[in-house]
């Protein structure tokens, strides 16, 4: 079993993690059958029963927890294997080093994984570090870490699945840098003057959907009329999530302080 913990960026893990497309449409309308009953929003999308532990909005606030998460698997022995991922602006985080440290020191059961698409909100990594390749901040620690091809599947399935195996027999965790790219302004009002209109083409040309597809089809895996027929599945469940979350309620006002701190600790005796 692997957990996820991710930045605010979390829609594709959760839905890789299990979470239902209504749930995870919900929790964006902020309705009461939202993953974090409407109170969470597009941010912070959580499932204990799905392992997925967040969605932080707070830039590298989910590194740690992802070091206390693996804490208590390797206390419980229960060979979990936590995935936490964070941008390369998240990277720049103290948090990081310490996190990193102690993950070392006691060989907890986890894969560090930075997303790194170059620019973080808008500044490009060379302006922020003397060191581009951000997976040889690992080396400072003793940390196994490598740099894989984020645009490419392969790579990144054979590089999680070294991390998860060396975790699960106890050698500790991994660093692992996924060198990718951001299609898309940081948000609406992003005007991209960072970076150039060719840069993006050259990427455009690089979709790891693309590559996927193209693999499919020189295997004769699926034929046209199959992948036709599943991106049609796949508009059909949007389609279904988007109604079920107009047609759900809003969270009742009695919500609003629920959630927010733990009433009572069962195993402390007041």
């Amino acid at each position: 079993m692997t957990q996820f913990l991710t930045a605010y960026r979390d829609h594709g893990l959760a839905l890789a993690r299990g979470m239902t497309p209504n749930e995870c449409m919900a929790e964006l309308f902020g309705k009461a059958t939202g993953s974090s009953k409407g109170k969470g929003g597009s941010m912070h999308f959580f499932s204990k029963e799905k392992h997925f532990y967040g969605g932080h909005g707070i830039v590298g606030g989910q590194i740690p927890l992802g070091a206390g998460l693996a804490f208590a698997d390797k206390y419980n022995k229960n060979g979990r294997v936590t995935a936490c991922f964070f941008g390369d602006g998240a990277a720049r985080q103290g948090s990081l080093h310490e996190t990193f440290n102690m993950a070392m020191t006691w060989k907890l059961p986890v894969i560090f994984v930075c997303e790194n698409n170059l620019y973080a909100m808008g500044t490009s990594v060379k302006r922020t570090s003397n060191i581009e390749d951000i997976h040889k901040l690992g080396d400072g620690y003793g940390m196994p870490n490598m740099a894989v091809d984020g645009m490419e599947p392969e790579p990144v399935h054979e590089a999680m699945f070294e991390a998860a195996e060396r975790a699960r027999a106890g050698e500790g965790p991994t660093f692992i840098e996924m060198k990718t790219y951001r299609y898309k302004g940081h948000s609406m009002s992003d005007p991209q003057k960072y970076r150039t209109k060719e840069e993006l083409k050259t990427y455009q040309d690089d979709d790891p959907i693309k590559h996927v597809l193209d693999i499919i089809k020189e295997n004769n895996w699926l034929s046209e009329e199959e992948i036709d027929a599943i991106n049609k599945d796949v508009q059909e469940q949007v389609k279904e999530s988007v109604k079920f979350a107009e047609e759900s309620p809003l969270p009742d006002v009695s919500e609003l302080y629920n959630d927010v701190y733990q009433e009572e600790y069962p195993f402390i005796k007041i």
